[in-house]
């Protein structure tokens, strides 16, 4: 898994026309193939009349790059738009380009050209977000040293999530991965063991 990748920060959609055929680009970020599949299904539907829905998308935790023409001559349609991900640096990002014929062949230059431009307005229509390799972490000491473990947090390039109160307080959080033994070491250094330092799973987060 690598320490960070790139992906985009929220759903766009834009639209061309090239020789009266509608191109309709989609993007959006997606965690998993089933999500990037079951997304696609819902284009397909909503657009269940157009001629076709090519697609692209990259998967960033198991690296999996898949694209289809959906019935457009080999190599006009997804390919492009994939290779539209890869030189942008994208992963977990699915891109669906809806085609509604216009009655009008753009041979296969033509259709390159075209759903490339869809899928790149899309893309210009939505930000693009670093998701950094983390660990989840919690702390738990007793109350009289919650304050000074707090305060340490600062030093740290992390995530603050929630902090339950019971017979000891607990932190939790999220740290880069690569930082995550380091405040380990830290945590239980400044307290003189007192307090306890869970290292979770890892998990992608947004910074």
């Amino acid at each position: 898994m690598r320490e960070v990748y790139t992906t985009v920060g929220g759903e766009a959609q834009a639209e061309i026309v090239e020789k009266r055929s509608r191109f309709i680009g989609a993007v959006m970020p997606v965690a998993s193939e089933e999500e990037a599949q079951a997304r696609l299904e819902e284009i397909r539907k909503k657009h269940r009349d157009a001629r076709h829905n090519i697609f692209a998308y990259i998967i960033e935790e198991t690296g999996l790059e898949r694209c289809s023409d959906d019935g457009e001559p080999a190599g006009t349609a997804g390919v492009p738009v994939l290779n539209i991900l890869k030189r942008e640096g994208l992963s977990n990002v699915l891109v669906v380009v809806t085609r509604y014929f216009g009655g009008i062949l753009l041979g296969t230059g033509g259709l390159v050209h075209a759903y490339s431009k869809a899928a790149k307005e899309a893309l210009l229509r939505t930000n693009s977000v670093t998701m950094r390799l983390c660990r989840e972490v919690r702390v738990r000491c007793e109350y009289t040293l919650l304050g000074k473990i707090q305060n340490e947090l600062s030093y740290f390039d992390l995530l603050r999530g929630d902090v339950s109160y019971a017979e000891d307080a607990e932190i939790s959080l999220y740290i880069p991965d690569a930082d995550a033994e380091r405040f380990e070491a830290h945590i239980i250094d400044i307290t003189n063991n007192a307090a306890k330092v869970q290292l979770g799973g890892k998990c992608y987060k947004m910074f």
